[in-house]
Parts: C-alpha cells; structure tokens; sequence
C-alpha cells in the first residue's frame, strides 16, 4: 500500500512541476510579447541619441523629439555613392543585410582593415539639415572590430565631408578602463575639428601617444590614443579609414562634394 502511494506521490509531484513549467513559460512569453513595443521605442530612442550626441546637438534644451525631427535618415548604395529610394529607410536593419550574401559582399582580407567580412550594400545615412535645408552634418554608421569586439559607432562630419563634428561608439565589449574609454567625453572631445582626408583626399586619421603640437601640418589629422589600448586604438583607426574610403562612404561623400560644387 505504502509503494503505491509513494507512486501517486511521485506522479503527483511531476504533475504539479510539469503545470509550472508550463504556467511560468506562458507568462514569460506573454510579458516578452508585451514588452516589445516598448523595447523596440527605447532602442530607437537610443539610437537617436547617439546620432544627436555625435552630431553634437544633445547640448541643447529641446526635447529629444524635437531633435530628432532635424534628423533625416536615408539609404545610399556605397558602390556608387547615390541614394535609394524606400520608403521607410529607418526600419533598414544594416546589420542584417551584411549578413545576406543577396544583399552584401564579401571583402579580401586586404581590403577588410575593419575586420568586418562582408559589408551591406547599402547603408544608411542621417542628414541634419539647416533651415534653408542645406546639408549642415552628415552622420555616418561606422563599424570594425577592436580587441574583443566589434565597435558600433556614429561619425559626424560637417557639410564639408571632411571636418569631424563628432565621434560616438554606443556598442562594443572593449576592457573597461582601457579601451572602454572610447565612451570617455574627454577622449571623444579630441576628436571635434579633426581633418579626416590629407589634401589628396586619402583617409588620414592617425592615432597616436604623442600627438603633434597644433600648427603642425599633421596635427589635424591626429588624436590623442588612449593610453594602454593599442590595439583598441588601431581598430578605431582601421575602421574609420575604412569607411571613409572607396569600399565604404567616400563614393557616396564625393558625390555630395560634386553635387555642393554645382550648386
């Protein structure tokens, strides 16, 4: 009698674990679904502060909305540097396209100093304009990998295509203290005013200990590395030349130099 008891105790004790489990997984995956309007505006909002941070335009009072309005974000194919008509370029997920051999290529290890692989092609591109609607900032996704990860930035030049505005990684796993501190406003300051082509229009960033001092020719296409990141600093370095090269921005850059040229 006793073993049968001890039986139902034990199939009674499944029972109940089982209807837990499948309780506890159907309110987890009932706050997952209802979380995720949520999750998806706080990841746009996010985004849109790190394009309004490295366009150098969260120091004002207004509300991010407001901000976020001067922003206008569109497609360009990076072969030829022209713009794409879509119709929403903002849900354009540039992440997922690189991973689509139909909508990406792959890159010879000599023309990958990003360590990325394979690169979408197309891009985004986020536009602030001014109030006659002339190009004021351009706003560049740039990405490459450092010395753990891969970094996942903003760069903002101005309408010159030339002069940094501003420099904003919102994503990477580099060692706290010392590559980490590409997110220090300190080190990101260093960047503002910056040249990011010499005269011959060739990519011309340099990190470096010992930066020129101002004056000297070469100090406008310099910054300050940080200290003990050496291969942080070179993957920053890599993957901005890279995308402001003839693989990644410049097509499309050129062509906004042209088009400001003829009016």
């Amino acid at each position: 009698m006793s073993r049968v008891r001890k039986k139902e105790s034990a199939r009674h004790t499944l029972w109940v674990a089982l209807w837990v489990c499948v309780v506890c997984s159907a309110l987890v995956t009932t706050a997952a679904v209802g979380l995720r309007p949520a999750q998806q505006l706080n990841k746009v909002q996010d985004k849109q502060r790190n394009i309004l941070e490295a366009a150098g335009l969260l120091q004002t009072d207004q509300p991010l909305a407001a901000l976020a309005g001067r922003i206008e974000t569109r497609l360009v194919e990076l072969e030829t540097g022209r713009f794409v008509a879509v119709d929403d370029p903002e849900l354009y997920d540039q992440r997922r396209a690189a991973k689509d051999p139909a909508r990406s290529v792959a890159l010879a290890r000599d023309r990958d100093p990003a360590v990325i692989k394979r690169r979408a092609r197309l891009a985004q591109v986020h536009l602030v304009r001014d109030a006659a609607g002339r190009i004021e900032t351009i706003v560049l996704p740039v990405h490459g990998y450092g010395l753990w990860s891969t970094l996942y930035g903003f760069l903002a030049l101005q309408a010159d295509t030339a002069t940094v505005v501003g420099l904003s990684f919102y994503e990477h796993a580099e060692t706290p203290g010392l590559g980490g501190e590409v997110d220090n406003p300190r080190w990101k300051a260093r960047w503002i005013g910056k040249r990011v082509y010499d005269e011959n229009r060739r990519p011309a960033i340099r990190l470096v200990k010992r930066p020129p001092p101002p004056g000297h020719p070469d100090a406008v296409h310099q910054v300050d590395a940080i200290s003990g990141a050496s291969l942080t600093m070179v993957g920053v370095e890599n993957l901005l030349n890279f995308w402001l090269g003839d693989v990644g921005y410049g097509p499309f850059l050129a062509r906004l130099r042209e088009e400001d040229a003829h009016g």
